[in-house]
């Protein structure tokens, strides 16, 4: 009969009934209902089977299949004397039943939990490891193999931020991912998370990846929340990840100090500001020297510093400017001459504006004049 159980089943083997049998037996006699240690036995065939990769389905049509084959060879069946004790019998029967599937999807469910629980810390510590470049290489190697990367390969890092930092179980980063996934490999994309940031690593070769993942992002974020995804460069080997990922994170930090709005961000183009900012000290005098005088300005500095942000935000339209800030032309004009009589440099001067626009993009990342230079 358990070979009978098992083909009906798919194949699943009869070990996994393990005395299910005499349990029957058991019942059918006494009526009662099962034992703690009983449903403890069936729970842990129950994260047996799970271990084993049986699907849950199998596992119980192969106790139900037992149910009616056995059910007519059951001694207290055989020996029944009328029909209200089969039926006192089969209810004692269908209970039994009843309770040992829910312990078996109670252990299987457990089984699969810890599974799930393991792999994740797995993924996490390898995320970590990838990140900080603790572990040894060929190991590292081995273990991206089974998250679908090939240290050997070039892979692009794009990093998203929002108003709340991201979590592993979130539902965003859940929606996220399930969206890439519908569209590139399991093994081609790696959504995580990482100091609150969602990141996307995919290889170099697939450039659309971070379009798409920008995309999804958008989309699923609640309409209260305000997203900005940044794109590090390709870089090859195991530690072009590592480096990919700084570029995006450092883009995004550069991005909140110079107050750049725009929804998608490259790496690529914010390397010069990246480079410019790299020495803090030069950065420092540059802003104590060209727009320290702006200082002695009626109305403060702000107000001065306000009208260069918007001029050069502007492309040098004058004009388009002084509507942003709300102000006539001539007044705007007036203000840009206060700059050049203070400061001595014409922002209206192609030699003289670079200076300027990279002392006003300090002035944004020290949050100058709001807080004073350091010494």
């Amino acid at each position: 009969m358990t070979a009978r159980a098992t083909r009906d089943a798919g194949g699943v083997p009869a070990t996994f009934l393990a005395g299910y049998i005499e349990i029957l037996d058991a019942v059918s006699v006494s009526k009662r209902r099962l034992a703690r240690d009983e449903l403890e036995s069936r729970r842990a065939l129950g994260a047996s089977a799970a271990e084993a990769g049986v699907a849950l389905r199998s596992l119980v049509d192969l106790y139900l299949s037992v149910n009616w084959l056995v059910w007519r060879d059951l001694p207290a069946v055989t020996a029944a004397k009328n029909k209200e004790d089969v039926v006192g019998i089969a209810e004692a029967i269908m209970r039994a039943a009843d309770d040992v599937v829910v312990a078996l999807a109670e252990g299987y469910a457990e089984a699969q939990r810890a599974t799930m629980r393991q792999e994740e810390a797995e993924r996490r510590e390898f995320i970590d490891d990838l990140f900080h470049g603790r572990s040894d290489l060929g190991r590292l190697a081995e273990r991206a193999e089974r998250f679908g990367l090939r240290l050997a390969g070039t892979y692009i890092v794009t990093a998203a931020k929002a108003d709340h930092p991201f979590t592993d179980g979130d539902a965003v980063t859940r929606r996220v991912e399930s969206l890439l996934l519908r569209q590139f490999d399991a093994h081609q994309v790696l959504v995580t998370t990482k100091q609150g940031l969602l990141l996307c690593i995919a290889p170099g070769a697939l450039p659309n990846a971070s379009t798409e993942f920008a995309r999804h992002l958008e989309n699923v974020l609640p309409p209260d929340q305000v997203g900005q995804v940044a794109v590090g460069r390709a870089h090859p080997g195991p530690g072009g990840i590592l480096r990919s990922y700084e570029e995006a994170r450092a883009t995004l930090e550069l991005a909140a100090a110079l107050g750049l709005q725009s929804p998608v961000l490259s790496a690529t183009e914010l390397l010069v500001f990246q480079v410019l900012f790299r020495d803090r000290a030069a950065i420092i005098d540059l802003v104590g020297t060209v727009l320290g005088p702006l200082d002695k300005s009626r109305g403060g500095a702000m107000p001065l510093l306000e009208t260069l942000s918007a001029y050069f935000a502007t492309g040098e339209n004058a004009a388009a400017a002084a509507r942003r800030l709300f102000l006539s032309v001539r007044a705007f004009t007036y203000r840009l001459d206060r700059v050049k009589h203070l400061t001595g440099h014409d922002p209206r001067d192609p030699e003289q504006r670079f200076t300027l626009e990279a002392a006003v993009l300090g002035a944004r990342l020290l949050n100058w004049p709001d807080q004073e230079l350091p010494d």
